[in-house]
């Protein structure tokens, strides 16, 4: 049953990627190429453990390493510092069942959203879960039927297949409710609902979605949100009251904003599922960006080969000089270590 809903959950998320949400070209103009290197042989996995597809990365504050992954089962791996494979958390959980990122809060507990089971699951540092956000549909009834005609309200407490996860300085979480759903959800650190923005609808309106895929929050609890599907990244407050969107690089599959007292933005326009024809050409790269939306720099391209980016689903920018990125079609992790901007400026094409 477990490996028939994976199949069907990949099989819809691929139509839906594809009839719904064409990649864009960026239209940042004049933007310094930051040079990088990516480390080799970054993760060491033990002899007969391979990796699916890499769906999420994040690191705690000991820089040990979380990848979530789609393979036979979804599984959630630990690396430490060095990469060395540490444990796995999570081996059988119910909650496992179509990975689709993974978030480490700042007193290091483990977070993943799992598109499959439309759950947001805490784990505490010791590896055992503390909290569950939503209901997963029951096993009995088979796999939930693609939905046809006007989708139902969206619910307080019940998800549809939910994307990704933020907290602000004062605990309250956000979630991305993200391929059924189109909104973002707040509630307090004790999982009680306080409001939404958006709705089961899609819209392209600001404070509208079509695929919010990943959020992330500042310091100063402002939002951001990938909103896929209208190819921008929109920036709400705390109170998640829309302020502003960035529309000028490229589809936003995925957004990361480092800690400290200067924080960045960095935001994925990634080559698509499948590699349609052309999107080679406009899609790859990463952007390096202030939290105003003022573009510092773009780094990657569309490779399947080591060194490149081959659907960057999620990344980790704990450290902004060192990005690790997870790749969905590579079924790989690298780790970025980058290097200060060229004066030689790159154009977008």
């Amino acid at each position: 049953m477990r490996r028939f809903l994976t199949c069907w959950f990949i099989l819809v998320e691929a139509l839906c990627a594809n009839a719904a949400h064409a990649q864009m070209k960026a239209t940042a103009q004049n933007v310094p190429e930051i040079p990088y290197e990516s480390v080799r042989n970054f993760l060491k996995l033990p002899p007969n453990l391979y990796l699916g597809e890499a769906i999420g990365v994040a690191t705690n504050s000991k820089g040990h390493v979380f990848v979530y992954t789609r393979s036979a089962n979804t599984r959630l791996f630990e690396f430490d510092q060095n990469g060395k494979y540490v444990r796995e958390v999570g081996e059988g959980l119910y909650g496992f069942e179509f990975a689709h990122s993974v978030r480490v809060d700042s007193e290091d507990n483990i977070w993943v959203i799992d598109e499959g089971t439309n759950l947001v699951i805490k784990f505490n540092p010791e590896g055992r879960v503390v909290m569950v956000l939503g209901h997963r549909p029951e096993v009995v009834a088979g796999a939930v039927a693609t939905a046809t005609g006007p989708a139902p309200p969206a619910e307080k407490y019940t998800f549809s297949r939910p994307t990704d996860v933020a907290w602000d300085p004062q605990g309250n979480i956000f979630v991305s409710d993200g391929y059924g759903n189109n909104r973002v959800v707040k509630y307090d650190k004790n999982g009680r609902f306080i409001k939404q923005v958006g709705s089961e609808k899609r819209g392209s309106e600001p404070g509208q979605f079509n695929l919010p895929h990943a959020i992330a929050a500042d310091g100063k609890g402002n939002v951001y949100v990938s909103d896929r599907g209208n190819n921008r990244t929109q920036v709400f407050d705390n109170d998640l009251n829309f302020k502003t969107s960035y529309e000028n690089v490229g589809t936003a599959w995925t957004v990361c904003i480092s800690p400290g007292p200067h924080q960045y933005l960095f935001t994925s326009n990634s080559n698509p599922n499948g590699n349609p024809p052309g999107s080679w050409d406009i899609t790859g790269e990463i952007y390096k960006m202030e939290l105003d939306g003022t573009v510092i720099g773009k780094f990657g391209h569309a490779s399947k080969q080591f060194g490149g980016f081959q659907v960057v689903h999620m990344m980790d920018c704990r450290n902004p000089n060192e990005i690790i990125v997870a790749e969905i079609e590579s079924w790989r992790v690298q780790k970025l270590m980058l290097k200060p901007p060229q004066t030689k400026i790159s154009y977008a094409k």
